[in-house]
């Protein structure tokens, strides 16, 4: 039986825990003792230990008697956690989803002989994994991922819930859109070119750009149109937009009545109640991935990718955390079983490029009721 941390007891990262427990001793680890607890309470097969990430030197040695590390810290925690991870010489699967470029690290993973998949949730994580596999199959022309995480109760005024912190996802509206266009890379901000979608079993919801192409921009620049847009209830974009012109979301510090706040974390800590979703609070998550190119026999194809799941009763888990946290234990299963042995940094485009790793995930979603539902249609011969 393997020995598997799991750094961060948010509900992604807890998720993560009791599935790993299946088959694996299992370490759930995070600054707050009360989360801990809670784990304990209801897995007691689960051991738990307080960890502070911003102590290198005691991140380091907690990890060290494990196989795996799991990373599941915010953000803005996790390029120096998961590059203490890799200078500590163990092997690693990340999902904190942290706006540095993980591919920086690559170097400093092979020299530590270290295994390090990154990105490995929902999106960026599944249609990664999609888009490497058709990568290898067909000559792609255009990439498209639409994707969101949305309340089943819509509550004005924005009509939306998360397992994350409001700060990640705040981030995602403020930091520049990146995509590509006719080869050429395009930098916008984010929550422009909004769109109308209808999808079956939610009607019309809004997409907007938001910078989640991330490793894909280099390592797949030979494909001429890239875009990944986010999903929302219609009418989420211009109340954002309003915080975000008014200066909500500014990091500089403001004087009020003589005490200096930063307006970013005045509205997390607003927004955190409003955002906050509840641990049994039925959310869906919905994917579309739209890949176009030469198939094998010369035709040009259009292949589509749906998802919609929803929050899981059997198990009190919400559907974010189930696409998202199952998708990186199946990356980490996967590790363990010696599917995949490369040393170096990898997202996940790289990992599915191998067919094994990429029937290996969609399989593994299967088994947990996470189904991609797969359509093509020959656009011309």
């Amino acid at each position: 039986m393997n020995k598997v941390i799991v750094i961060g007891a948010g509900m992604v990262g807890s998720a993560m825990a009791v599935d790993m427990a299946l088959n694996h001793e299992v370490t759930l680890t995070d600054i707050s003792p009360s989360r801990l607890e809670k784990i304990k309470k209801s897995h007691p097969q689960i051991h738990i230990q307080k960890l502070d990430v911003t102590h290198k030197e005691s991140l380091q040695n907690q990890i060290q008697p494990f196989d795996l590390v799991i990373c599941a810290v915010p953000g803005f925690l996790g390029f120096e956690t998961l590059k203490s991870i890799i200078e500590a010489k163990k092997n690693v699967i990340d999902i904190s989803f942290f706006a540095e470029n993980s591919l920086e690290l690559d170097l400093l993973a092979k020299e530590n002989n270290v295994t390090a998949i990154v990105d490995c949730g929902v999106a960026p994580g599944m249609d990664n994994i999609i888009l490497g596999h058709y990568n290898e199959i067909m000559k792609l022309t255009d990439f498209e991922c639409l994707v969101g995480g949305l309340p089943k109760e819509k509550k004005w005024p924005f009509c939306y819930k998360a397992p994350f912190s409001p700060i990640d996802v705040i981030e995602e509206y403020i930091r520049p859109a990146r995509y590509v266009e006719n080869g050429h890379e395009v930098v916008r901000e984010a929550l422009t070119d909004c769109e109308y979608i209808h999808f079956d079993k939610l009607g019309t919801l809004e997409s907007f750009n938001t910078d989640g192409l991330r490793s894909i921009i280099h390592t797949m620049p030979h494909i001429l149109n890239m875009k990944e847009k986010t999903l929302r209830y219609p009418g989420h974009v211009e109340y954002i937009k309003a915080l975000k012109e008014s200066g909500f979301f500014d990091k500089n510090y403001i004087e009020v009545k003589g005490t200096k706040i930063c307006p970013l974390d005045v509205t997390s800590s607003i927004l955190f109640k409003e955002w906050k979703l509840g641990e049994e609070e039925e959310e869906i998550t919905v994917m579309r991935i739209t890949l176009k190119g030469e198939n094998s026999l010369g035709q040009i194809e259009e292949v589509t990718y749906d998802l919609h799941d929803e929050y899981c009763h059997s198990t009190k888990t919400s559907s974010m955390s189930r696409t998202t946290g199952y998708t990186a234990t199946a990356a980490a299963n996967l590790f363990l079983e010696g599917l995949f042995s490369e040393k170096g940094v990898f997202p996940p485009e790289l990992v599915g490029r191998h067919r094994p790793c990429f029937e290996y995930f969609l399989n593994y979603l299967k088994e947990r009721n996470i189904h991609y539902v797969k359509k093509s249609r020959i656009l011309e011969k």
